[in-house]
């Protein structure tokens, strides 16, 4: 393995790519809502993204084999606690309100990982896609818009739910990835639907969001072609999605979607 190879797996790995796809959606927002872009937040919801899922990912295998980990993890341990650090520290400057709500979506990622009398959330029967759903339009759409002291309203709830849809969507092919290696009590979507089924299901759910943003209210043309272009880049991921698909095809391509998505935007709004 070349040195490309080992930092381009290192920036997977130690979910720098998920991220920034999070940091990207939840630009999106204040871009959406005419909001000016504020840096504490965006760093704070960063570095919770990273730290976040490091934790998710890594705490069991830590807890295994403390004493014989690979100099890789051992390095994304270290990368993650200065990481947590830097979400402190964001997290200082942010409004309580913003705390407590973090808060819940925070109590929610640990559940996902961490044991309650035998369970996690993770493994309760067809709970995990929509548990990542809930914290990613959480995180997204609700946290940054409370942060910037908005009256969330009806509007904003249907944001809430066409981001819900389109996480859902966009996790669909890990989903896939994952069938042959997934206990069976899980109840994936893929396990319950089948192959098949599941891509018609995401298909459905990102023609839902194209008609959400059809018809919102405060209607943009930016955004609408937008939107329709991250619909369209995510059921090409979705069909293309295959049992036996690449390392990188769920990991790096499918979760490169909202950094298009943002960066298609940006395109639209600044040089259109």
């Amino acid at each position: 393995m070349n040195w490309f190879q080992k930092v381009f797996n290192l920036y997977i790995s130690s979910s720098i790519h998920v991220s920034l796809a999070i940091l990207s959606f939840s630009i999106l927002t204040y871009f959406e809502h005419g909001l000016s872009l504020d840096r504490n937040f965006l760093l704070f919801v960063f570095f919770a993204g990273i730290t976040g899922y490091n934790f998710v990912k890594y705490s069991g295998i830590a807890q295994l084999h403390h004493l014989s980990l690979t100099p890789n993890l051992r390095l994304i341990q270290i990368f993650s606690f200065f990481c947590f650090i830097a979400m402190c520290y964001f997290a200082w400057h942010l409004a309580w309100r913003t705390w407590v709500a973090g808060g819940i979506l925070g109590l929610l990622t640990a559940l996902y990982a961490v044991p309650v009398s035998g369970k996690n959330l993770r493994n309760l029967s067809g709970m995990k896609i929509f548990i990542i759903a809930i914290v990613w339009a959480g995180s997204t759409v609700i946290l940054p818009l409370i942060e910037a002291d908005k009256l969330l309203d009806m509007e904003i709830l249907v944001d809430f739910v066409q981001r819900f849809m389109l996480v859902l969507a966009l996790t669909l092919p890990f989903e896939i990835r994952d069938l042959k290696f997934d206990d069976e009590e899980l109840g994936t979507i893929p396990q319950q639907l089948g192959l098949w089924e599941t891509k018609i299901f995401g298909t459905i759910l990102f023609l839902l969001i194209f008609l959400i943003e059809l018809f919102q209210k405060d209607f943009s043309s930016d955004y609408f072609i937008a939107t329709s272009f991250v619909c369209l880049l995510g059921a090409f991921f979705l069909w293309n999605s295959r049992l036996d698909q690449h390392k990188y095809y769920a990991s790096f391509w499918v979760e490169a979607a909202p950094i298009a998505y943002l960066g298609f935007y940006w395109f639209l709004r600044d040089f259109l």
